[in-house]
């Protein structure tokens, strides 16, 4: 049995907290608080209260300000915590609490409110460029961004396509992703860009989402149409904001309770999906002593941009991206063009000789963060957002590498637990 109690509050339909009806206010306030409460509010048919006044919904003649009834069952060891902050809020009615005992508590999880419309998540007032725009101008508006497309505009502002670091490589012929060739060679993306107008290179046609739309209607598109981000537009189609993937973590970061501390209390978490259910574990390992010169062809021709460094009983001691080779070989900026330029460029002797005796473990990062297969994937959004990582080895309890886990996995890995509930 599980000790609870309910604080059950007494008011009316006229009752407010700063303006809001007190039951608004109470449901705001304990949703807030991310614990594990189940807040609920009816209304009464008639009434009266101790000023004398009847409230009844069946004569037109009197008073329609009806009694309202709030009830909030909780955990008994919170009780205490949540009635400090219901009291002031009260100003007319009664708050009581009695003690429950509960037979059990389950709860299933969910990625973000249902409830929750597009503008409610989205970053609004992006920056945008038109078709007719250099190509260079969109590079640098992403190089100041943290996201990696842009919206495309015509003359009244409604989204024509997106221009993206994709786009920028594969049509517009830059050779490195622009944080990599911004930090090596700034010149080269004005050169490289030289001419070239917005229009010729973006994706079009734009896919939108209106902003009235539900979150969860946008994030089964995204998912559909395999896009990172989308633009939103207002009834009228003209562009109010873009919504991405970091926008809906963010959300998903922000919503979800502490599960593991539900557990604790002894109730019963479904739907609860781990990073072991989502590791992507076909990721490729090398050993610290590998050479520099096999690590390219792997990062290079690997979608995560990264590969694992074991030692010889599996256990994680380092990552290598290609922004660490950049670091390695950014006195050398003919050399790193040569890295990561998808023509096939001979390599120099003096660069030939560098990449074969330079070794994995001089030039790894060891500084990682790590998730566990056994964490739940809202606190793996947590970590991602905080760190500001795109993709998270995955180890078990003994630290041997198990995988990946990327923003993709987790975004289809949440949303796959909405659609499981509905």
């Amino acid at each position: 049995m599980l000790d609870y109690q309910a604080i059950e509050i007494f008011t009316n339909e006229e009752a407010r907290h700063q303006g809001k009806p007190i039951a608004d206010a109470v449901i705001q306030y304990i949703r807030g608080l991310k614990i594990a409460a189940r807040c609920m509010v009816t209304r009464g048919i008639a009434g009266c209260d101790e000023s004398g006044e009847v409230a009844t919904s069946r004569l037109e003649l009197l008073s329609y300000n009806l009694p309202i009834r709030i009830s909030i069952i909780l955990p008994a060891a919170i009780a205490s915590q949540v009635l400090a902050g219901l009291d002031p809020m009260i100003g007319n009615g009664i708050i009581a609490v009695r003690d429950l005992t509960m037979v059990s508590h389950k709860a299933a999880t969910t990625f973000f409110p249902r409830q929750l419309a597009v503008r409610d998540v989205m970053t609004a007032s992006p920056a945008r460029v038109t078709a007719e725009s250099p190509a260079s101008e969109a590079a640098y508006l992403l190089l100041s961004s943290i996201f990696t497309g842009l919206p495309v505009v015509d003359g009244q502002g409604c989204p024509v396509g997106v221009v993206t670091q994709g786009d920028l490589i594969s049509r517009a012929g830059l050779p490195l992703r622009l944080g990599l060739l911004a930090e090596s060679a700034p010149a080269d993306i004005d050169a490289a860009l030289a001419h070239r107008r917005v229009g010729e290179i973006m994706t079009a046609p734009a896919v939108t989402i209106k902003n009235d739309r539900p979150l969860a209607e946008a994030v089964e598109l995204m998912l559909a149409r395999q896009l990172k981000r989308l633009p939103v537009v207002d009834q009228t189609g003209q562009l109010v904001g873009m919504l991405s993937r970091l926008d809906i973590f963010k959300t998903a970061m922000r919503e979800a309770p502490d599960w593991a501390a539900f557990r604790a209390q002894n109730i019963a978490v479904y739907n609860l999906q781990t990073v072991a259910d989502i590791v992507r574990r076909d990721t490729l390992t090398v050993a610290a002593d590998t050479p520099i010169d096999r690590l390219i062809p792997i990062i290079n021709h690997n979608d995560l941009q990264r590969v694992a460094v074991v030692d010889g009983d599996g256990r994680l001691i380092g990552m290598i991206a290609d922004s660490d080779l950049l670091g390695y070989f950014k006195p050398d900026p003919e050399g790193l063009r040569a890295l990561f330029s998808r023509l096939a460029r001979p390599f120099g002797k003096d660069l030939a000789h560098r990449l074969a005796n330079t070794t994995a473990g001089e030039i790894m990062r060891t500084d990682i963060p790590t998730v566990r297969e056994s964490m739940a994937i809202e606190e793996a959004i947590r970590l991602m957002i905080t760190e500001r990582q795109k993709r998270l080895p995955v180890v078990d309890d003994h630290g041997r590498f198990q995988g990946m886990i990327s923003r993709d996995s987790l975004l289809r890995s949440g949303f796959g637990q909405m659609r499981h509930r509905t």
